[in-house]
C-alpha cells in the first residue's frame, strides 16, 4: 500500500482540488493501519507469534510511517515541518538499530505500551495532516471540528511521545545488554576456574 499512498500524495494524482485526493489517501492509510493491527491480533490469538514476526512487524510500521512523513513534508509543509519528520524518522531508525543489536545478542525488544501509544498517535497525526491539506475545519450541523489545529496538535504530540518512547526503549535495551554482558563475564570466569565450560545458570 505504501507506493499507492505516495502516488496519492503526489502531484501526479489525477483527482485534486475537490478533496478526493485527501480522502482517498486518508482512507488508504487507515486501511493499512487496520491491517497491521489485525495481523498482530491474529498472530497472538492463534499462538503464531514468532521471532521473525516480532522483528518484521515493527519494521513494516516504520516503513509506513517514514514514507508518510517524508511525503507530508512536501505535501503539507505548514503542518509537518522538516525537523519534525527528522525526529520521528530518526527515532524509528534508532529503534530498528536497537532491535538489530538485541537480536545479535540473543534477545528481542518487544513493543512497549508507550511504543504502541506512539503508533496510534502517529496514525492520527498522519491522517489529520493529510486532511488539513484541503480543510481548515469541518462544520457538522453547527459543530466545528478544527482539522488543521487538530493536525498540528497531533503532530507535535506524536513528536513528544516519539522522543519519550525512544528514551524508554534505550533504557530497557541498556538493561538487557548490560545483563547479557554480566552473564557472559560470569560464564568466562567460571570456565577459567573450573577448566570446563559452565553456563551462568549452573
Amino acid at each position: 500500500m505504501i507506493p499507492l499512498l505516495l502516488w496519492m500524495l503526489s502531484p501526479r494524482f489525477p483527482w485534486q482540488g475537490d478533496g478526493t485526493q485527501e480522502l482517498a489517501a486518508s482512507l488508504l492509510f487507515i486501511l493499512a493501519s487496520i491491517t497491521d493491527g489485525v495481523d498482530g491480533y491474529l498472530a497472538r490469538k492463534r499462538g503464531q507469534i514468532t521471532t521473525m514476526g516480532i522483528l518484521l512487524d515493527p519494521l513494516a510500521d516504520k516503513i509506513m510511517v517514514t514514507a508518510a512523513f517524508i511525503a507530508l513534508v512536501a505535501y503539507n509543509p505548514p503542518v509537518v515541518k522538516v525537523w519534525i519528520a527528522v525526529v520521528i524518522i530518526g527515532r524509528e531508525f534508532l529503534i530498528s538499530g536497537l532491535r538489530s543489536i538485541a537480536s545479535s545478542e540473543g534477545f528481542t525488544i518487544q513493543a512497549s505500551d508507550l511504543g504502541k501509544l506512539k503508533t496510534v498517535i502517529q496514525i492520527v497525526a498522519v491522517i489529520t495532516a493529510i486532511l488539513a491539506h484541503r480543510w481548515f475545519q469541518w462544520d457538522f450541523w453547527g459543530f466545528i471540528v478544527p482539522v488543521k489545529w487538530t493536525a498540528i496538535t497531533a503532530i507535535y504530540f506524536a513528536t513528544l511521545v516519539s522522543i519519550i518512547s525512544a528514551i524508554d526503549y534505550l533504557v530497557g535495551f541498556w538493561k538487557r545488554v548490560d545483563h547479557a554482558a554480566v552473564d557472559r563475564r560470569k560464564a568466562f570466569i567460571l570456565t577459567r576456574k573450573g577448566g570446563r565450560s559452565i553456563s551462568p545458570v549452573e
